[in-house]
């Protein structure tokens, strides 16, 4: 698989909806969208996820929900992601199969241990980089030792750094190592999202 250089992210609480985010995503040509919403049920998010799964398709763009297992599956969708506190990893692989995407959180040496021996994921997103507002219950942010040490661990699972991210950060971030970037809050900040996913490919 090509890896993508970002994974863009929806987020709650923002004047864009999860559809308006999305079709903005697909607009500036996104690699990779994360359907991410903490506060909708499934059965609110599943029409939205529908629609969003459908612009996505239509410019070849691969879709993920976070955390939602059942309704990846029963939408169709690419994959899903899936935390330390969302269905076990190797339930999720027996569930949905070889083809089906999965990826899982790594905040610590731990975790990226337990992401290997799983054998089952796909891609794992692993921070935080930074402090960010979009994730309660944040881990700690990780030292630049941490990043080596679970970097090492990985290996050739492919890694994305998540939390916080800016432009300015991609530099750095790709010093460390890591396939790329999980991008949220910083691409609806402007009105043209086009405009700020060019200055983030721009930084490649």
């Amino acid at each position: 698989m090509n890896w993508p250089n970002y994974m863009c992210l929806t987020i709650d609480g923002i004047e864009r909806s999860h559809t308006e985010q999305v079709q903005a995503l697909c607009a500036a040509g996104v690699d990779w969208v994360q359907l991410r919403s903490k506060e909708l049920s499934d059965a609110q998010l599943e029409p939205i996820a529908f629609e969003c799964m459908i612009r996505c398709r239509e410019i070849g763009s691969t879709f993920i929900l976070n955390d939602r297992l059942d309704l990846a599956l029963k939408l169709g969708a690419d994959g899903v992601h899936l935390g330390k506190l969302d269905t076990p990893w190797a339930d999720a692989r027996a569930r949905a199969g070889a083809d089906f995407l999965i990826g899982g959180t790594v905040n610590s040496v731990a975790d990226a241990e337990m992401a290997v021996a799983a054998g089952v994921l796909d891609y794992v997103g692993v921070g935080p980089f930074k402090f960010t507002h979009t994730k309660k219950n944040l881990a700690p942010v990780l030292t630049p030792a941490d990043w080596q040490a679970i970097l090492a661990v990985l290996g050739e699972l492919p890694s994305y750094a998540i939390g916080g991210i800016e432009p300015t950060d991609i530099k750095e971030l790709l010093a460390l190592g890591v396939t790329g970037a999980a991008i949220c809050s910083v691409l609806y900040r402007q009105p043209n999202v086009s405009d700020t996913y060019a200055m983030l490919l721009n930084q490649l």
